[in-house]
């Protein structure tokens, strides 16, 4: 696997992916097709962007650190066609990336900045076809968890609400230089058809999501004061004793139109 070294900056919470066996099974797991339009997250020192030029031919790949820019456009130009952005990935507008044409997102999201990227890309779910991400094993086990736990929290229901989530692998952390004190896990996103997600206000389920578990130990009726009265609650079939961890995903869903058909955006 071509590629070149860095020095990792600690500033930016960098920790480069290098084990082969690992590369693999995320570009296995990716599998792109001619025409996909394939956008890599971080290349960093280009351990999945070089071996995704050789399979695909063709890579957009989003890099804030001005110093990799040169020498992975260097090393790029042996195995295929690499447009790189130099940007803030929060920056980026991924509906004006894609053109009309879904996005496939893939990368090993720096872990300080994983959740931010998350919420980003759901803003423009509708742009993107599937994402693949590597991120801290901890943040993937609360993306996929079920009501009924500690892991299960705001970054669940709204991920969930709005994709499909399959926690795929674990990694761990000598799969990296220099290596994380943490596992990693690798996890796909498929966002869902619009339709299907059943969601009437967006901005108001993602504030009654926000205000549930802003402080986990209150009930319904006290976290979500602000956003509905009991009856709403009741009206959604959820108990207003509740703790948010007990609503599963459909309960948010339910209780977000409720409160939208009292009090209609506008």
């Amino acid at each position: 696997m071509s590629g070149f070294t860095r020095p990792a900056k600690k500033s930016l919470g960098q920790h480069f992916l290098h084990e082969r066996g690992v590369v693999e099974k995320i570009i296995l797991a990716v599998d792109p097709k001619p025409g996909d339009r394939l956008v890599e997250i971080g290349p960093g020192q280009g351990a999945m962007t070089f071996p995704l030029l050789d399979r695909h031919g063709r890579l957009t790949a989003i890099e804030f650190d001005r110093d990799l820019l040169e020498p992975l456009a260097a090393a790029a130009r042996a195995h295929g066609e690499l447009e790189l952005i130099h940007s803030d990935v929060l920056d980026v507008d991924f509906t004006a990336l894609a053109g009309g044409t879904p996005l496939r997102l893939v990368g090993n999201l720096p872990y300080n900045l994983s959740s931010p990227i998350l919420f980003h890309a759901l803003d423009h779910a509708a742009a993107i076809r599937d994402m693949h991400f590597m991120l801290q094993k901890e943040v993937v086990d609360r993306m996929a968890a079920g009501p009924g736990g500690k892991t299960y929290g705001r970054l669940s229901v709204m991920l969930q609400a709005w994709c499909e989530v399959t926690a795929l692998f674990t990694v761990g952390p000598g799969a990296f230089r220099p290596p994380p004190r943490v596992d990693s896990a690798v996890v796909r996103l498929v966002p869902r058809p619009r339709a299907s997600v059943g969601i009437a206000d967006p901005a108001g389920f993602a504030a009654i999501v926000r205000d549930a578990f802003g402080q986990r130990r209150k009930t319904l009726r006290n976290a979500l004061a602000r956003c509905c009265d009991e009856a709403a609650i009741r009206a959604a079939g959820l108990d207003p004793q509740a703790r948010a961890e007990q609503v599963p995903v459909a309960g948010f869903v339910r209780l977000a139109n409720v409160a939208a058909a009292a009090d209609p955006p506008g």
